[in-house]
């Protein structure tokens, strides 16, 4: 065999293995995607009774692959007043940030989710939850 085709087998080695890995890394990333879409799925939001939450900031922090939120909620006379997302990892879902809005006009956790930012909704409110909790 010649110099020359020892090379282009060689590259074709290398490119298939690289296709092989690919192929691999792909599935097990849709797979993981897959699974995370269905805990969002069932992921349910409970609101907190604010007449038990005293005056103070909490900070809360929900994470799904590879959605995360991290808020800071502040709380005067058992009123949300201001909910700040510190951190949001969205994917395409920046819409959801709206929802903060909706969450202090209605003082609940009780608020629809942004149509087109389903899944990152759901974890601004998971985060805010959470945040309300850790004020416990």
């Amino acid at each position: 065999m010649t110099k020359k085709k020892r090379i282009w087998l060689i590259i074709l080695i290398v490119a298939i293995l690289i296709a092989v890995v690919g192929f691999f890394m792909l599935r097990s990333f849709i797979e993981k995607m897959e699974a995370n879409n269905e805990q969002l799925e069932q992921l349910t939001i409970e609101n907190v009774d604010l007449n038990k939450v005293n005056d103070g900031t909490y900070e809360g922090t929900y994470e799904s692959f590879p959605l995360k939120a991290v808020v800071t909620v502040t709380v005067k006379d058992h009123n949300i007043t201001d909910i700040t997302i510190n951190e949001h990892d969205n994917g395409r879902g920046e819409d959801a940030e709206r929802i903060t809005g909706d969450i202090i006009s209605e003082q609940s956790l009780n608020v629809d989710v942004i149509t087109g930012a389903t899944y990152s909704s759901k974890v601004i409110l998971k985060a805010v939850e959470k945040a309300l909790k850790n004020a416990d």
